[in-house]
Order: structure tokens, then C-alpha cells, then sequence
């Protein structure tokens, strides 16, 4: 049985003391910006969460937003600091010999400058001997050129590289274009608007980098030292890494339990995190490491032995619930979203705060589980050849009487505080006549609604921002993920690929064109055949001759490809192929719809 409000456990309030334990300065004022005065980040922004909770807030998710609004330098154990309230993410910085190590700067460069000056400011001006990035995840490791240029360790998870580059390349205009709802940065700070998201309070917009790792982790067990500090490493899914350090009886939990259920599938969109294996690796965690505090990339640390197994038993039991359950149940013929809403999670796990789903939710993955193993099709054969959404809503509204006849069908759900249903018919009538003012207004007063009840971060930002969109147009992207230091970090293979996407097939159907290329500096040859719209792509091909043969450096093919330099590239055979291959290249649409058609 879900909770009602009143039984939330409200009593329990050893977040806040350990939130405020081990304080020692804030950053004031908490505002950051760029080289051009652009604000990056505003923490103060968030000062009205200090107010109770109003109606148009979720209390849960406000208690959620007040912790995670505490910002400033603190000591998690001798030795060991914590920045946070500086970004989406912590940056902990670990005292060696020589300097201090820093794990997970930060999403951005801006916010990590000011989160060493401020550790600096009261721990002296220490050198950064090492970097560790737990995850792949830009709040792991964007920040990193604001608190070294390079020439020191840097530790990753294996397979970082791929990770890191292909989920912001490969998907990155729709994911930047989704995270805009999912993160909310075009709402206002306030009780109305966005109030957090949920592992954090926002991301920052400031200037992403990447240095790549000097050496992975390839093994859990594998130990390393850095400026004098024993790691102890343990692998875990979605190419993350916890650390343990025993010197300091202290353990890293990167992303792998904070106080919150993860998301297995991202409202922005990722590949399917699998719930299996996270619970089996929170159950070599509790198996392999013992600790008196543990501390992670989100949220605060949690002190006591005891308190810290439990912390990570309860986050292992929760993810093989939703697992098993909805296995349970899709093998009784459930399809995705009535499992959701079937779905309960145990009395124990309802009154634990960090069981809560302020960034992912019980329905997020129990849809992410189904995906999994039956992909998007539910079995119904009416399923299996639908209209896409415009079409099919000009069909509804038109079976239904109009679209006047629509809103007041939705008027009538909205008095029963139906508003889920009504949701559904006002984004038919939208769909359908994108031009329907009485439709859009009341669909937006439905998403506000929804967005102010909703305990999940992400749920109410995405609410408020159809809500938003609804009412003033396309909000773009603020935050780039195509930074330099992700085209330089590509593989050859990987900028093939990532031009392979960007095919127009149609236009491209009748085009077929070979192009080799020679890179210079690494030794390479690859050769690339545009061929019934695909452009395949293989290395060290064989001897055979090329419509157009390219001698040229990396740095040369990312210019290239760009539209810059082609004169200093040394061409053989037929020139006007390059220009044919660049003519059936798209340009992503950065700022597409969402909430009309």
C-alpha cells in the first residue's frame, strides 16, 4: 500500500544532522559565473526551500530540496572533505602527502574553480596530486580542467572513454534537448517552480571539459595508490566505481547508493541500466567493504557502521524488488505501465527517506525492467501497427466530437480530479490542432497541477516545463554537451559513427561513393562507403581503389568534417565526393517539440 501523506515518516530526522554534520564554510554568495558574467550556478537561488512546505509542493520532495540545498566545505572524516551545493554533484577532495586527490569535479570547470578555492581558502593552498572520476556521467568528471590541466593520475572505471563520449555524442542533441524538462533551468527558483532534481538541485550550465583517464580499473579487489592514499576499487554497473579507503575507514558510493532510487532509465534517455545487477552489486559491497562512513557523488554522508549496512542492504533489497517483482508480474501477462501501477514496495522500504523516488521512481523501474527483457511491444496486436501520435490524435478528437467537445470531456475529468485522464485527452486535442488556445491553456493549468503534486523531481520539472512550453514556446538547451574535449576524445571509428547518424537515407539512397582515409599521425586507414543510404565504415581495408583517397592528421578529419580546412588536406582522385557525402549530411534539431506535434 503506498503512503499516504500523513504517514510519511516525518519523525526521522537524521538526514538533516548528518546533512549539517562536519560544516565548516559556505560559499558566499553562492553564485557562480563564467568568464562573460554569465551565471552558471546559483545556490541562493534556492534560499525560499528554508520556508515550510507550500500547497504547491510535494512535502516530501520540499524535505528533499531543503537537504540537498546546504551548501559549503565539510569534513566527512580526518582528512577527507566534501564540497556540496556546487553543482548536480560532491567534489571530495582526500589529503595526501604531497596534495590532495580530487574525486568527481564537478560538472563544470566554473564550479569546480570554486569549489577548490573554497576547500583551499580553509585547508591551504594544496596541490592537486590525482583525480578519480566515479561514473561516466558529465557530473563526474566535466568539471575537471578547474582543478587540473593535466600531468597528474587520473583514475577511471574501464570502459569510461566509450561510455563518456558515445552517450553525449551519439543521442546528444535529443538527450540535451530532453534533459530541459527532466533538469527544469528555464523555471523559476521557487515554490511554484523548480524546486531540485532530485540527486541534486540542478545542473550547472558553465563549460564542460574531459581529460582523459592515464590508467582504469579494470578489476574490483584492484588497489592503487595516490599521493600516499591506499584505494581500494570495486566495480559496479553502468560503468561506475566505489573506493574504498581504509586508511580513513571510509567508502566512496560513487552513484551506487545515495538518498534516493536511481533511475534505471533517465527521463532524458540512456541504454537500460539493469536493476539485477545493481542489487548484486550492492550485495558484494555490504560483502567486501566495511566502513564508518560512507559518502557518494550525491546527497551527504551517512556515519556509523551499522547504519551505513543498512543504508546499502535497504538500496540492495529495493532494486531486486522492483526487479523480481516485475518479472513477477510481466510473466502473468502485466505489460509495463500496469506493473507501475500495480506495483507496491514493502512497508520497511516505504518509511526509508532514501528508498524515496525523488530522481528515478518505482515506475521508472519497473518500464526500464520491462523494456529489458520485451522491448516496447506489450503483445496486443493493436498495438503493433498504430498511428503515430498527430495522426492517431486527429482520429480521437474526431471520434470524440471536436476539439471543443474534448476540453469539456477534460473539464469534466479535471472536477474529478482525474487529471492523469485528463491529461491524455488535452494532449489529444493539442496534437490534433496545435492552434486549439482553450486546449493548450487548459492542458498547462493540468501539467502545473500534476507538477506541484508530484514527489519525484524530475516528474514535476517535466510537468512544469510542458507546462511552460505550452504556454510561451520552445525553450532551448542551455547545457552543450559537444565540447572540444569530447571531439578530441573520440576514436576515428567513433567520428565515423558519429557521421554515420547524421545520413539522410533518402537523400542518400541513390548516392554510392568509397572515400579512404589516411590518418597520418596515428598510422591508420580507414575507408568509409556511403552505400543505400549507409555509410559503413571499415579499418585497414583492402587494396582496392577509392573514389577519393584523403591524407590528413585526426585534428584534420574533426575540421574537416566541420566544414574547415579541407585545402590543407592531401586529396587524390575525385574531389566533388566529399561534397556529395557533406550534401546528404543533417544537421540535428537541437530545439525540437515535445508537448505539440
Amino acid at each position: 500500500m503506498r503512503l499516504n501523506m500523513a504517514d510519511l515518516p516525518f519523525h526521522d530526522t537524521a538526514d538533516f544532522a548528518d546533512a549539517d554534520r562536519g560544516f565548516i564554510a559556505r560559499l558566499s554568495p553562492a553564485v557562480i559565473t563564467a568568464a562573460d558574467g554569465r551565471v552558471v550556478w546559483d545556490n541562493d537561488s534556492y534560499d525560499f526551500l528554508q520556508r515550510d512546505c507550500p500547497a504547491t509542493a510535494h512535502p516530501s520532495l520540499w524535505r528533499q530540496g531543503e537537504l540537498c540545498a546546504r551548501q559549503g566545505l565539510y569534513e566527512v572524516t580526518d582528512g577527507v572533505y566534501q564540497v556540496r551545493g556546487l553543482d548536480l554533484s560532491n567534489m571530495t577532495l582526500v589529503e595526501g602527502e604531497h596534495g590532495v586527490v580530487v574525486i568527481d569535479p564537478l560538472a563544470s570547470i566554473e564550479c569546480a574553480t570554486a569549489a577548490l578555492r573554497l576547500y583551499r581558502a580553509h585547508r591551504g593552498d594544496r596541490p592537486v596530486t590525482g583525480v578519480l572520476y566515479t561514473g561516466a556521467r558529465p557530473d563526474h568528471f566535466g568539471g575537471v580542467r578547474g582543478v587540473t590541466g593535466g600531468g597528474v593520475p587520473i583514475l577511471a572505471p574501464a570502459g569510461f572513454m566509450e561510455h563518456a563520449v558515445t552517450e553525449n555524442v551519439y543521442a546528444g542533441p535529443a538527450m540535451t534537448r530532453r534533459a530541459v524538462y527532466m533538469y527544469g533551468p528555464a523555471l523559476s527558483r521557487s515554490p511554484e517552480g523548480q524546486i531540485g532534481a532530485g540527486m541534486g538541485m540542478t545542473v550547472s550550465t558553465g563549460t564542460l571539459s574531459l581529460i582523459p583517464p592515464t590508467a582504469e580499473i579494470a578489476r574490483t579487489g584492484q588497489e592503487e595508490t595516490l599521493d600516499g592514499i591506499r584505494m581500494i576499487f570495486q566495480l559496479t554497473p553502468d560503468t561506475g566505481m566505489n573506493v574504498l579507503l581504509p586508511g580513513h575507514r571510509a567508502l566512496c558510493l560513487a552513484d551506487h547508493a545515495t538518498h534516493t532510487q536511481h533511475d534505471a532509465l533517465p527521463l532524458r534517455g540512456a541504454a537500460v541500466r539493469d536493476a539485477r545487477a545493481w542489487s548484486r552489486s550492492l550485495t558484494e559491497t555490504l560483502a567486501r567493504y566495511t566502513a564508518d562512513v560512507a559518502f557518494a557523488a550525491h546527497h551527504w554522508p551517512t556515519w556509523g557502521r551499522d547504519r551505513v549496512e543498512d543504508l546499502l542492504g535497504r538500496q540492495r533489497d529495493l532494486y531486486a524488488y522492483l526487479h523480481d517483482q516485475t518479472l513477477r508480474l510481466l510473466n502473468r501477462g502485466l505489460t509495463g505501465p500496469e506493473i507501475a501501477e500495480a506495483l507496491h514496495l514493502p512497508p520497511e522500504l516505504e518509511q526509508s527517506w532514501h528508498t524515496h523516488g525523488y530522481a528515478g521512481a518505482a515506475g521508472h523501474h519497473v518500464k526500464a525492467v520491462y523494456q529489458r527483457y520485451l522491448g516496447w511491444f506489450d503483445g496486443n496486436p493493436a498495438h503493433l501497427w498504430e498511428h503515430p501520435p498527430r495522426e492517431s490524435a486527429v482520429r480521437y478528437v474526431e471520434c470524440l466530437g471536436g476539439g471543443s467537445a474534448v476540453v469539456a470531456f477534460a473539464r469534466r475529468y479535471i472536477d474529478e480530479n482525474d487529471l492523469r485522464f485528463a491529461a491524455q485527452l488535452l494532449n489529444h486535442a493539442v496534437f490534433a490542432d496545435e492552434g486549439n488556445k482553450e486546449a493548450r491553456d487548459l492542458l498547462a493549468e493540468v501539467y502545473t497541477r500534476l507538477g506541484h503534486g508530484a514527489e519525484n523531481a524530475t516528474w514535476r520539472n517535466c510537468y512544469l516545463m510542458g507546462a511552460l512550453e505550452l504556454a510561451d514556446g520552445i525553450v532551448p538547451a542551455t547545457v552543450e554537451t559537444a565540447s572540444p574535449d569530447f571531439f578530441a576524445a573520440l576514436t576515428v571509428e567513433q567520428i565515423f559513427d558519429s557521421l554515420a547518424i547524421r545520413v539522410n537515407g533518402p537523400r542518400a539512397w541513390h548516392e554510392r561513393l568509397t572515400i579512404d582515409w589516411h590518418l597520418t599521425d596515428l598510422g591508420e586507414r580507414h575507408r568509409t562507403t556511403l552505400s543505400n543510404g549507409a555509410l559503413i565504415q571499415q579499418a585497414n581495408p583492402a587494396d582496392e581503389t577509392a573514389d577519393l583517397t584523403l591524407r590528413l592528421t585526426k585534428a584534420q578529419l574533426a575540421g574537416l568534417l566541420a566544414g574547415k580546412g579541407v585545402e590543407a588536406v592531401h586529396r587524390e582522385g575525385d574531389t566533388a565526393v566529399l561534397r556529395r557525402l557533406v550534401a546528404v549530411l543533417d544537421r540535428p534539431v537541437p530545439d525540437f517539440s515535445i508537448v505539440t506535434a
